[in-house]
């Protein structure tokens, strides 16, 4: 069907055939007997060796390119979720894109004064296509970062959807979905771009963009 082959397709963001894209695949697979236990290894591997940031650039393809982040081994939601997409659809699962606006109530003070917002607009998950239905995978925030702000690290198990957790370890609110913005074959940052601008103001995108211009990356940590 011509859906499944749209979710398998690389694009120029999704390189699923791009060699590195396709070693890191098989180096994180190993052995694994099906598509939902590679899926599952696909995951964690994403989860937790690319380092969650949320300063890094963002306004061009190749900030998303799964080959490039696995070189840079950090990044924030959404090229973390395209580098599991690719993953996905480099060892043949039907792989595609989510998007939804975020509350995070456990924002920290420097972060909500960059975006002036606690609102994550454009929030990106993975969906695989597994056993006859898509599955939700949210590999935002690798174990180091959850351990940090006392929240359990996002688990996945291929079978049930894994997304942002509701509360925290000392019951305190932690993520509220807010809005949903559907799923894509491949990334569209254009949408993406005017909804940030929208949301946070073209200015502060634009300075944004202007800093990454001159230093290479925002100087910010989380």
């Amino acid at each position: 069907m011509q859906i499944y082959r749209d979710y398998l397709a690389p694009t120029t963001v999704i390189d699923s055939d791009n060699i590195i894209v396709k070693d890191y695949a098989t180096n994180a697979i190993e052995d694994a007997k099906d598509d939902t236990e590679k899926a599952v290894r696909l995951y964690y591997k994403v989860r937790d060796d690319i380092l969650y940031d949320p300063y890094s650039p963002f306004f061009l393809p190749e900030h998303y390119r799964a080959s490039n982040i696995i070189k840079l081994k950090r990044g924030f939601c959404v090229p973390k979720a395209v580098l599991l997409a690719a993953l996905g659809r480099a060892v043949g699962i039907p792989t595609r894109l989510g998007f939804a606006d975020v509350k995070n109530h456990l924002s920290t003070e420097s972060l909500i004064e960059f975006l002036g917002s606690d609102l994550f607009v454009y929030h990106g998950y993975t969906e695989f296509y597994l056993n006859g239905k898509w599955v939700k995978a949210t590999p935002a925030f690798n174990r180091e970062l959850c351990d940090r702000f006392n929240v359990k690290p996002l688990e996945f198990d291929g079978k049930n959807d894994s997304i942002f957790q509701q509360y925290n370890g000392e019951d305190k609110k932690f993520m509220e979905y807010v809005t949903d913005h559907g799923t894509y074959s491949d990334l569209p940052l254009e949408k993406i771009l005017s909804a940030w601008k929208n949301e946070y103001g073209s200015r502060r995108v634009e300075g944004w963009i202007e800093t990454i211009q001159k230093y290479g990356n925002l100087h910010k940590s989380i």
